[in-house]
This record gives structure tokens, sequence and C-alpha cells, in this order.
């Protein structure tokens, strides 16, 4: 692969100055661990709340309540990977995120934990998704149920059209009239609307695309009762995308002045990225 990148200007020092800037650095990444760590506990000492609500699932083992999902657990956590009915193809971000459940599911699993991804999409498309993409995560269709609605993961149409939809705790008003775009949070990807972009990668209209909503939520069964514990949504899920763990990482960071530049694994044009994404 070859990349031609402008590098900004940057300070060039030795290494001593490097040694002291790092040490610095690494006093403020030590206090946002521990920051971190308070959270998690917060995080984990948030009431739970019973689940009332019949939901059903289509799976690989056929149809499944909410409690199925555990798959024998007692912790549930769950991905709400974009893949609506009207996709031919799930969210390019939602598929680079569950690029990495394939790893550490096997862990999870041995820690008392499930992961699931779960999408509105019918079985047989999720189906065909996971043999193209080489996933072997567990991914459960909530095709017909109030799941996704429930949880925050998927607006109406109705909603869409007059406001009353919430996404990442917050109310969404309802859309002009005349819209030919929804609105976006950022503009920072390019020239064109990123909701424009994602839209045609997975075959459908812009408003169609965003009635899709991701985030991830956690459920706990105590005593065959199941919690909902945790949700969270937006860029809170910017931690369990192992992509851009790396590239805050790296000199550039996420260097996305040009425009969206990631694309589903197999969709990039040069078979050593494939092989890669592929192991």
């Amino acid at each position: 692969m070859n990349f031609v990148t402008k590098f900004p200007e940057h300070k060039i020092g030795s290494r001593e100055e490097w040694l002291k800037a790092r040490l610095e650095l690494l006093e403020k990444e030590k206090e946002l661990t521990r920051r971190s760590d308070e959270l998690a506990r917060q995080r984990q000492a948030l009431p739970w709340v019973r689940i009332e609500k019949e939901y059903r699932f289509d799976t690989d083992e056929g149809s499944a309540t909410l409690a199925d999902l555990f798959q024998g657990r007692s912790q549930l956590l769950i991905y709400h990977l974009m893949f609506g009915p009207d996709y031919t193809a799930p969210c390019p971000s939602c598929a680079a995120i569950a690029d990495g459940f394939n790893g550490f599911a096997v862990h999870l699993a041995h820690h008392d934990v499930t992961l699931m991804a779960v999408s509105r999409a019918p079985l047989a498309k999720l189906q065909a998704c996971k043999r193209r993409m080489g996933w072997t995560f567990p991914w459960a269709s909530s095709y017909g149920s109030d799941f996704n609605f429930d949880f925050a993961a998927g607006i109406t149409e109705e909603q869409q059209r007059e406001g009353g939809a919430e996404y990442n705790y917050r109310r969404e008003p309802g859309m002009a009239p005349d819209a030919t775009t929804p609105q976006a949070p950022s503009t920072r990807f390019g020239s064109e609307h990123p909701i424009t972009q994602f839209a045609r990668m997975c075959g459908t209209d812009p408003f169609t695309y965003i009635r899709e909503r991701p985030g991830m939520s956690a459920f706990v069964m105590d005593e065959g009762v199941v919690y909902h514990t945790y949700s969270t949504y937006a860029r809170g899920l910017d931690v369990l995308w192992g992509m851009y763990q790396w590239l805050d990482r790296a000199p550039l960071g996420r260097n996305e002045e040009d425009g969206l530049w990631w694309r589903r694994h197999d969709e990039y044009d040069d078979a050593q990225a494939e092989a890669c994404c592929r192991g």
C-alpha cells in the first residue's frame, strides 16, 4: 500500500526532550486511567431495571427470548449493529467495530459474559453477511420486535418526521418538511454529507439509513429475572472501536480531514489489506 501523507510542521527534539515531555504526559494518562476506573465503578453501581416486556429474536438456533440470548451465562452485552431491514449491507462503521468481536467474544464467554450483536434486518440477511465478513460471534435479528426502539437503537418513520425520538439521552426534533438530508452532528468528513455517503454504502436512502442507530446495552440475569443495567451511544462507543484506539496513538491520529476513509474490510481495493483483515 502506498500512502502519500503531508505531515504538519512538528517539533523535532532530542531524546532527553522527548522523555521529559513523555513523563509529563504519562502523569496525565495515569490520571485518566484512574478516572476511567472510577467511572467503571459508577457504571456498575447504576440501579438495575427489570425487563417486563417479552421480546422475541431470530437466531441461528431458532426463535429466542432475551433470556435465551444469555446462552446460560449471567451477563449479556449487546451491540446494536446498524443493519436495517431495507439495508443491503451493514453500516461500515458498525462493521469496523464488529470486526473485533470474533476474538474477544471467546474470552468473554469464559468469563460469564455473552457478547451478542442485534440488528433489525431479517436473520437470512445477517447469516449471509456473517459468511461474507467471516464473523463467528452470535448475531440475532430483532425483526418485527420493539427491542431496538425500546433501547434507543432505532426510531420509527413517524418519530423521524414529527419528532419525539430519543437518542443518546436527548430528544430529537422532527425533520423539516422540505429536508433532503438528515442533520448530522459533524461535517468534518469532506464535502459529501457523511449520512448520504453511508446510506449509499448501505444501499438505501439517507432517511432510511438514519432510522437505525448504533449503541450497546448491558443486561444481567439474577434468579431467572433479566435486568437492564447500562446503555451507551454515539461517541460513547469510541472505546469499543479498536481501530480508533490504535489511531489515537499513531503520529497523525485519526487524520480524517479528507473524508470517510474506512470501508467494510472486504471492500478495500488492495489485496494486501483484504488479506490482513481476513487473517
